[in-house]
């Protein structure tokens, strides 16, 4: 994050630390990830302790260019021209540098929090407001205790407003949040079960959350919430409801008109009316409270109205989908800032898809600095990032191009002439990252670079993957690695794109079952240990070619593997051992271990990297014993094995259920798979631990009424009871939607309404009966699954388990990926 500067002296002095200064530097970049270093020159990096201890990032840093460290401890060897600045905790040093900074300025400061709509209604409300002050916000979602002062750190005297969510995970978090931004008036969005796992209770929560309040002059909640928390808010309330009188502003009628919802509300004695320009319950919600804000910050009821009638979807998420002449397109068109600019760049950083990376940028408004100034940070910003090929859409972009040294450049007056000319830049083989101010419409060039598919759309949310995977890391001890299972397609989420970001964020191995798998890994530029479960002879070959690791089974396939490596010259090929322990499937047997020891002691052609087996039941108390027998004939195999090569080999044991099951199996590794996808019976849904990350969305295609008793579908095996209306939807058993589905088996939601399937599941489609859907119209959004209306719902209406579920989806569905 960008900000202007102090010197590391100031900086030590501010953060009380210790440790000698050796180069006297100004910083103006505040770093918490080495794989994320840009003007290494400004930089002060935060060596912060959490899943991973950022002290073993520092001479990676320290090679990308940076010199200034705050840390707990200095680096084990030297580090010539490097500040090491000491502290007890790194992380109160970053919040502490970043709240003294927020006391250097005057400016008025809004603080959000809630359960759910913190960041729509951060952006809404700059949406609102921005024509009447300088804004200063949260990129994206950055609202926690790490993202909280890089946030904050982006204030200057430009500034005349400030907005920054805050958002807390257990008891004890607030105060620190609220030291950083020091809000004035404080807002409460809905209070729902987000993070409920970290608290004893909804109050304890609740009362966490008001603690960023508890120096504001004005808080405005929904009434409802807060009915016995009134005594815990200090300041003067301004607040709304839908249920009672006596709230600032009571919404006491709502209608939908053109699929808006029109909303009626009392407020200082008189009827006023707003427009809200979407139809879900949450974005209502949320808008309310943004009609609220703006009425108690004096903005006039028909002002207020006018520009609520104009907001715009928020989308927080970068989208990478399949585009046009093997390109991939990370779309992030509808906001454009520096900060966001620096997330997307980090996020295109990471893809390996293609040697190419290209952007597509528009100018950015509201930045709060003078266009000269602007232009050369984000110049510099592009340069650092090593963009290949840049396209710079605006009329402020096209007046300093000279700033950009690009190897391929092009720049354009408006939005029109890009498309007029988007063939002419032969998008090929890149990556593509399109960001743009919403005034430039970027969506079209999106269109435009999106391969065209099915409508049928199975979207893939990276951030939750990431959740998934930091939870089962934290139920690791120390030093236990990660093998990540991205067979079959990644479970159907994909391949490149999971695999990357594991690889991102540091597994130790990638698992897939057969070595076509493995290869297109290697292709799209995935450089981490690859196992192959299940190799297959006729491609020992491609093993070696793309440093593919088997796994070795049975006596067959060593043999076999062994005169291959004879012949192709290889000595110490690295290999894994698969140990049946009562699994059944795969691997050598306990009678067979000694045998085996004898192949391997004087055997010049592998080396043995792993051995392991596999549980049957991890998840199954009631199968607990037979779990515990397995564990010791893993345990007797493996000191058999080591014995006679004489080194170790790391072990692993546990699967998904494993990792929380049985803690004392963990041993040097653990094999990670449905569990990434927020798939875990041994973890409890209650628990909010795990989240799905992939939901399946399709579309209506026709609407029709239909009376009762009239066949529907093949096999005329469809009847309405009474008079209603059937939807067709685009997915068929081709996609993945099976016909066990059909005749009222499987349930889809649309507008927010559960929905029974109607007949057999054709090919290509399938009929829903709608009858209670309202105003349901042809191109409406149906969710055949998602975080509400779950995967292992799905399967129990099908007797069957959420891998099939996921597995069936089919390559036409096209696959879109989120990350924020």
């Amino acid at each position: 994050m960008l900000n202007s500067q102090y010197t590391i002296t100031k900086i030590k002095e501010i953060i009380n630390a210790n440790g000698a200064i050796v180069s006297e530097n100004s910083i103006s970049v505040l770093l918490t990830d080495s794989r994320r270093i840009n003007n290494a020159a400004e930089a002060l990096f935060f060596a912060l302790s959490g899943r991973r201890n950022g002290h073993e990032f520092i001479a990676e840093a320290y090679a990308a260019g940076v010199r200034n460290f705050v840390v707990k401890h200095g680096p084990e060897i030297k580090m010539p021209g490097a500040n090491f600045l000491i502290v007890d905790d790194v992380l109160t040093a970053l919040q502490t540098l970043a709240a003294y900074h927020r006391s250097q300025f005057k400016l008025k400061v809004i603080g959000i929090t809630g359960s759910n709509g913190k960041t729509i209604v951060k952006e809404w409300l700059y949406q609102l407001m921005a024509a009447d002050h300088n804004i200063v916000r949260n990129p994206k979602s950055y609202n926690s205790q790490i993202g909280v002062p890089l946030s904050v750190w982006q204030i200057s005297d430009k500034n005349e407003l400030g907005i920054f969510e805050a958002g807390i995970s257990t008891i004890g978090e607030m105060h620190r949040l609220e030291a950083i931004i020091k809000p004035e008036i404080g807002i409460l969005t809905h209070i729902g079960s987000a993070h409920d796992e970290g608290f004893e209770s909804r109050d304890q929560k609740i009362k966490e959350k008001l603690g960023l309040f508890k120096h504001c002059r004005l808080v405005i909640h929904n009434y409802d919430q807060l009915i016995d928390y009134q005594k815990s808010i200090k300041a003067e309330c301004f607040t709304w409801s839908q249920k009672f009188k006596q709230a600032d502003l009571y919404v006491f009628s709502e209608a939908v008109i053109s699929r808006n919802f029109y909303l009626r509300a009392k407020y200082k004695g008189h009827e006023i009316e707003c427009l809200v320009p979407f139809m879900d319950e949450a974005s209502v919600e949320n808008a309310i409270t943004c009609w609220a804000t703006m009425l108690a910050m004096g903005y006039s009821p028909v002002e207020a109205d006018k520009r609520i009638e104009r907001l715009a979807p928020v989308s927080m998420r970068l989208e990478l989908k399949n585009g046009i002449h093997d390109c991939s397109i990370i779309d992030d068109s509808y906001n454009s800032d520096v900060q966001s600019l620096e997330i997307a760049l980090n996020f295109l950083g990471q893809q390996n898809q293609h040697q190419k990376k290209t952007l597509i940028l528009s100018d950015i408004f509201q930045s709060g600095l003078e266009e000269d100034v602007l232009y050369a940070q984000v110049a510099n910003l592009i340069s650092a990032k090593k963009i290949d090929k840049f396209v710079g859409v605006g009329g402020a972009l096209f007046n300093h191009q000279e700033n950009f040294d690009v190897p391929e450049k092009h720049f354009f007056h408006d939005t029109a002439a890009l498309l007029k000319d988007l063939g002419k830049l032969n998008f090929r083989n890149e990556d593509i990252l399109i960001k743009g101010s919403r005034s430039f419409e970027f969506e079209r060039v999106s269109r435009a670079l999106v391969q065209k598919g099915h409508e049928t759309v199975l979207e893939i949310n990276l951030n939750t993957l990431l959740n998934n995977l930091n939870f089962y890391k934290s139920k690791l001890k120390p030093g236990v690695k990660v093998m990540a299972m991205v067979k079959a397609f990644s479970y159907g989420s994909g391949t490149f794109e999971v695999a990357n970001m594991l690889q991102y964020n540091k597994v130790d191995y990638l698992a897939v079952a057969y070595i076509d798998e493995g290869v297109t890994l290697r292709q799209t530029g995935i450089t981490l240990p690859i196992v192959i479960m299940n190799p297959e002879v006729s491609a020992f070959d491609k093993l070696d070619e793309y440093k593919l690791e088997p796994v070795i089974y049975s006596f067959g396939l060593f043999d076999d593997f062994i005169k291959y490596a004879q012949s192709a010259g290889l000595v110490n090929y690295p290999v894994h051992l698969k140990i049946d322990t009562g699994m059944h499937r795969l691997g050598f047997e306990d009678f067979e271990i000694e045998a085996l020891c004898d192949l391997l002691e004087e055997n010049i052609y592998v080396q043995v990297k792993s051995i392991f087996s596999h549980l049957a039941a991890s998840e199954a108390p009631k199968h607990d014993a037979f779990t515990l027998k397995q564990i010791a004939k893993f345990e007797k195999a493996y000191k058999q094995v080591e014995k006679a090569l004489g080194y170790k080999l790391i072990k692993h044991l546990s699967n998904t259920s494993g990792i929380t099951r049985w803690p004392a199996a963990q041993y040097d590794m653990v094999r990670l798979g449905i569990g990434l996808y927020g798939i875990d019976s041994a973890v409890p849904a209650s628990e909010n631990a795990l989240q799905p990350i992939a939901g399946l969305k399709t579309s209506v295609s026709q609407v029709k009424k239909v009376p009762a008793g009239e066949t529907i579908g093949y096999g005329r095996n469809g009847r309405l009871a009474k008079n209603g209306k059937i939807a067709t939807i685009r997915i068929g058993y081709a996609d993945g939607y099976l016909r066990a589905f059909g005749n009222g088996v499987g349930k889809m939601m649309i507008r927010g309404v559960r929905v029974p399937t109607v007949g057999n599941i054709s090919m290509d489609m399938c009929m829903l009966d709608v009858s209670t859907v309202p105003d349901i119209r042809e191109g409406d959004e149906v969710t055949v699954f998602n975080e509400e209306l779950r995967i292992e719902e799905l399967a129990a209406q099908i007797g069957t388990i959420p891998y099939e579920i996921l597995t069936n989806v089919s390559q036409r569905v096209k696959r879109v990926y989120f990350y924020e």
